[in-house]
């Protein structure tokens, strides 16, 4: 059986979420134009585990009647125990960069590129327990030695207030997990056809490793026909174009 990438990074970040050493993830949320976390979420829940999903483009009954504004408030409260974020950019100590590269505010003549803008990521990134960042392109051009500009810290210095930090990096090569105490990851997993010189090539920062590192596992033929199933027809309104192009399924006309 064929498995797409993107339906191994759906149980990769599901396996996450699910990981008995972190706090509970009892409410997740979900923003803008993330389909593949958006799938990890309903696998886990349409495997019978009884989590809160909130997701921001949700077309069609979605919790949000004023958008990011009730998420903010929701998390500020403490009531949004686990988000995904990403970058432009992604340094070794898990600050991202959201804003651009090169003299601000990017795209100048010498090379650099704006960014879609930092938004919330920093108030996300303080105030929720448990954050996964996730980027499909694992490439020296995103993750980087150290970010041009810090839309969102990785950890803080002693004194500041914040409920958690990355508990893991999901890239399309690999799984690393994070640290805090050290601000170093870890390399978990490696996705079929990579090694750790294929990582180490493509990865702009030092990380750790342990003396065996494990293939990230496939799909189980249970999880593939979620996603295919009962989890496509979660996503289909919301996402029709991913759907599509890795499950093979179309909004009826």
């Amino acid at each position: 059986m064929t498995i797409q990438p993107e339906e191994r990074l759906a149980a990769a970040l599901a396996r996450l979420i699910l990981d008995p050493a972190a706090p509970p993830a009892r409410h997740i949320a979900v923003g803008a134009a993330s389909p593949i976390p958006a799938a990890a979420c309903w696998l886990v829940r349409k495997s019978g585990h009884p989590v809160r999903l909130s997701l921001l483009h949700k077309r069609s009954g979605n919790p949000f009647t004023e958008g990011s504004r009730e998420l903010f408030d929701l998390t500020g409260q403490g009531r949004i125990d686990l988000f995904f974020l990403g970058g432009g950019q992604i340094d070794g100590q898990a600050n991202l960069n959201l804003v651009g590269t090169g003299e601000w505010p990017g795209g100048s003549p010498h090379g650099g590129v704006r960014f879609p803008g930092s938004f919330g990521s920093a108030f996300m990134y303080f105030m929720t327990p448990r954050t996964i960042l996730f980027r499909e392109e694992h490439s020296p051009r995103v993750l980087v030695p150290r970010v041009d500009n810090i839309s969102a810290p990785g950890v803080s210095e002693p004194g500041v207030f914040r409920r958690g930090t990355a508990q893991a990096l999901v890239t399309g090569k690999c799984v690393f997990t994070f640290d805090a105490t050290t601000a170093r990851f870890t390399l978990a997993s490696l996705h079929p056809g990579e090694s750790v010189e294929t990582i180490r090539a493509a990865t702009g920062f030092d990380f750790d490793m342990p003396a065996e590192i494990p293939q990230t596992p496939d799909p189980t033929p249970e999880e593939l026909a979620l996603l295919r199933g009962p989890v496509c027809d979660e996503m289909l309104e919301t996402y029709p174009d991913f759907c599509a192009r890795v499950f093979s399924r179309k909004l009826a006309a």
